[in-house]
């Protein structure tokens, strides 16, 4: 186990100022530059009016220092996912400023870069009755709601994750996917660790490239979401990354039982996944290693129970604000050795011209077709109740999307929930992205889905791309005229074909995407068509640049021959 103290006295406790806190970009960050921050903003937020003020910083370990430095201050600090207009606008009616990275029109405050004031002493012990914090919930099955957090609540999470998980990750780095701008990435990645006396890298890493390097020279434990997990590419590159991790936590809803089996083969660690809400903190946790172990653990000290109403979880902890049981919209099975399992939502059981529908049992016929891979429904309110659906095809189901339109698929989809479901709870409304869109979380909202709707997206008017071969002079690339190309509609009915003209204008932009040309498309020699492009038929391009010419010759091609060629000319305007 490291190194660790109380959450609350956090700043004076007697610990070497030459600890490295952080890492900042491979740069270590000591514990005496961290107080010193610390310090700067203690002193700025001490002389500026006002109680409540919201924070944005995507440096952890800068906003590790505003936040400590508020709460020295006696402020209590609002916690915003993002810095987008409409966030800032509804956090105006309840904060007084707002520090970190918003925009110059709210005035944020922050003390100067070189402000790392010495002498960082006077640190006082953080009053566990004092509501420093207000989070809010993900917004997944609505709007979000304010959540007030007293210190005690975040120093009794602090401690049950060091007692649970702290000989495990022993003195391993923290590396993170998620943002500490939300209570999940906050305390795994920040205020645990800090407490705990590991480091933490001032950095998320969004993609796994940027992951690999640093888990493969640092011991680490990483933090994610299912979001990130279900994206790890399968690369041979892992390997190092494996031998130097401790562990994987995941949270923002159930990780399926292939991703983490993925993860185990790929990082050489199963994932624990975290059970909780924004309201009671941490519930539960579980480690799967087969389909029939879904069962979770509950954290030391939070008791759970059933009510009888169709079995919605209860909860009770040092977690919440108080001892009064917290009842969740989840329900669950007991089952053996004081764990449970989850049955999906209590509020996910809606009536629709008074017949009670499940919004689960839908996603879950949808799910057993091989045509999708993933899918969410909500439920419209307006003068009459309607069932949106949001799915995401497999490569089956893409392709068939693809070939058939919108409306036979739509059809298809229908077709397959006829049986299961009361034709009432059939959807009306269908949207087929290629993911479902996720917030910082990594969780799919609810706002984001109804975004969907809103969207009418145009026709594509560029091919499908694949780079074959880059040269100084030459590139070769794979195209597709995807079946619902712009150009296709009209040209001709019934049988669509690719017209000549942009053919040329793929020529000329794809030239221009790899060769220095000159601005002014002059005219185009040796043209010739001798096939027709239909759609989805994959074609190559070949490109040359002559460049003492100032031309490029390009040549459309396929197994059934040759579809097009041509010299186009470049020059610069006249003056």
């Amino acid at each position: 186990m490291s190194d660790s103290v109380d959450f609350l006295d956090l700043l004076s406790a007697p610990q070497a100022l030459d600890r490295i806190v952080g890492w900042r970009e491979q740069e270590p960050v000591l514990r005496d530059d961290f107080l010193a921050r610390v310090h700067a903003w203690r002193s700025l937020l001490a002389d500026s009016p006002g109680k409540k003020f919201a924070l944005y910083i995507s440096d952890s370990i800068e906003f590790a220092c505003a936040l400590f430095g508020a709460w020295q201050a006696g402020k209590t600090i609002y916690l915003s996912a993002d810095t987008l207009p409409a966030t800032c606008a509804t956090l105006r009616r309840d904060v007084d400023g707002y520090l970190g990275e918003f925009d110059m029109q709210w005035a944020p405050l922050a003390p100067a870069e070189n402000s790392n004031a010495t002498g960082a002493d006077g640190f006082h012990l953080l009053n566990p009755d004092f509501v420093g914090l207000v989070v809010h919930t993900s917004g997944s099955t609505g709007a979000a709601q304010a959540i007030p957090k007293f210190l005690r609540q975040i120093s009794a999470e602090v401690a049950t994750l060091e007692r649970l998980f702290g000989d495990e990750l022993g003195t391993a780095d923290i590396v993170a996917t998620v943002s500490h701008q939300h209570i999940y990435g906050l305390l795994f990645k920040v205020l645990w660790p800090l407490a705990a006396g590991r480091a933490i890298h001032a950095r998320s890493f969004a993609y796994p490239e940027e992951l690999v390097p640093v888990l493969a020279t640092h011991d680490c434990a990483l933090i994610s979401s299912p979001a990130h997990l279900k994206r790890l590419p399968d690369i041979p590159a892992w390997k190092n990354a494996a031998e130097r991790l401790h562990a994987i936590f995941s949270s923002g809803g159930p990780l399926p039982l292939n991703v983490a089996l993925d993860a185990e083969r790929l990082l050489g660690r199963t994932p624990i996944e975290v059970y909780g809400s924004s309201e009671t903190g941490g519930i539960a946790w579980r480690q799967r290693h087969a389909q029939s172990d879904d069962g979770w653990t509950p954290m030391a000290n939070v008791d759970w129970r059933t009510t009888g109403d169709g079995g919605v979880l209860e909860v009770r902890s040092a977690h919440l604000p108080d001892a009064n049981w917290f009842r969740l919209g989840d329900r669950v099975l007991a089952a053996n050795d004081n764990r449970f399992s989850l049955q999906g939502r209590a509020d996910r059981i809606v009536k629709i011209e008074e017949k009670r529908i499940s919004l689960d049992a839908i996603e879950n016929r949808l799910l057993a077709s091989s045509l999708v891979t993933d899918v969410r429904v909500l439920v419209l309110d307006g003068k009459r109740q309607r069932i949106a659906a949001f799915v995401v095809p497999s490569f089956e189901g893409r392709g068939q999307l693809d070939r058939e339109g919108k409306l036979a698929f739509n059809q298809s989809m229908r077709d397959w929930l006829i049986h299961s479901v009361e034709r009432i709870a059939l959807p009306r409304l269908w949207r087929y992205p290629d993911v479902l869109p996720v917030n910082a979380q990594g969780k799919t909202t609810h706002a984001e889905l109804i975004a969907l709707l809103d969207e009418t997206p145009a026709p594509p008017k560029m091919p499908r791309e694949r780079l074959l071969e880059k040269e100084a002079q030459r590139a070769v690339f794979e195209l597709t005229a995807p079946r619902n190309l712009f150009y296709f509609d009209g040209h001709f009915p019934g049988a669509p074909i690719l017209p000549g003209v942009v053919q040329i204008d793929w020529a000329i932009a794809y030239g221009r995407k790899c060769f220095d040309l000159p601005p002014v498309f002059l005219g185009i020699n040796a043209l010739k068509f001798q096939q027709v492009i239909h759609p989805e038929q994959a074609v190559t391009l070949e490109l040359v640049h002559e460049q003492s010419k100032s031309c490029v010759t390009f040549k459309l091609s396929s197994p059934a021959g040759q579809h097009g060629s041509g010299r186009i000319l470049f020059g610069t305007p006249d003056v």
